[in-house]
């Protein structure tokens, strides 16, 4: 329709209008122009947050349905201990316990005390980095809920935070053939809410390391990526007021926010 338009707006300039007329006819088509590149920039951004809602949706109803069927099975595996117990099968119990609270860890380290798209993201993130072989840690005083942002920024800091650092572990774990180990640690402290995770990393060359999280485009991982995580992770960060800061030495990656604690 744009295009319909500017079309009009130049055929009678190519008649030869008067001068004026020309102008504003120019005018008019610039103005339309600069309307076209607006609507398109904010249709991108639309279609990106919808890809992230469609992206939170599957996590919540994944962790959900995880949530149930563990609750649905958990009378059974009490009654297949009871009978352990009952016949004096104290090994094999202790071992079907083992593997039980393995499992039941991945969900609990999520879930506890979060609303529910920040358990989806976290457990998402926590079954990514255990499919890619790395092990990730979530040390918490606090729950990540009780940030002062919400939940589409908070998933999306969270998201992008911890998808960055698991990129980056997992080439550091290819190439070393050591196993890589993510650590998130939420904590408050004299007004703040500090958030921090480390992960091992290759080395990063300096240029990238002065543009990190300030430019579109710049990232610390090969591949196709496009840098827009950083980048919108400072941005996140800018709106709510905080403070980034990261340090890269002897393959280790950490980056530090801090978030004033006013709602």
């Amino acid at each position: 329709m744009f295009y319909l338009l500017q079309l009009f707006l130049i055929v009678p300039s190519l008649m030869g209008t008067a001068l004026i007329t020309g102008i504003l006819l120019l005018l008019v088509f610039i103005g339309l122009e600069w309307l076209r590149t607006d609507l398109s920039e904010k249709l991108s951004i639309m279609m990106i947050e919808k890809q992230h809602f469609e992206t939170e949706r599957l996590h919540l109803n994944e962790t959900f349905r995880i949530v149930r069927s563990e609750r649905h099975d958990f009378l059974k595996h009490v009654s297949a201990l009871h009978f352990m117990l009952d016949h004096d099968q104290h090994s094999e119990a202790k071992m079907y316990l083992n593997d039980l609270v393995d499992g039941y860890e991945e969900t609990n380290l999520s879930i506890k005390g979060e609303r529910g798209s920040i358990a989806g993201i976290l457990h998402q993130m926590y079954r990514d980095a255990t499919k890619a072989g790395l092990s990730m840690v979530y040390d918490t005083d606090l729950p990540l809920s009780t940030m002062p942002m919400t939940d589409k920024k908070l998933v999306m800091l969270l998201g992008n935070l911890l998808s960055n650092s698991i990129d980056a572990a997992a080439e550091w774990q290819e190439e070393t053939g050591e196993k890589g180990t993510i650590t998130m640690q939420f904590s408050k402290r004299s007004g703040l809410y500090i958030l921090k995770v480390v992960n091992p990393s290759l080395k990063i060359p300096g240029p990238v390391l002065d543009k990190l999280y300030q430019t579109h485009g710049i990232t610390t991982k090969s591949g196709e990526h496009q840098g827009l995580g950083s980048a919108m992770i400072m941005e996140i960060v800018n709106e709510y007021g905080g403070y980034l800061d990261f340090i890269h030495k002897d393959q280790h990656f950490e980056v530090k926010l801090k978030f004033p604690a006013i709602h």
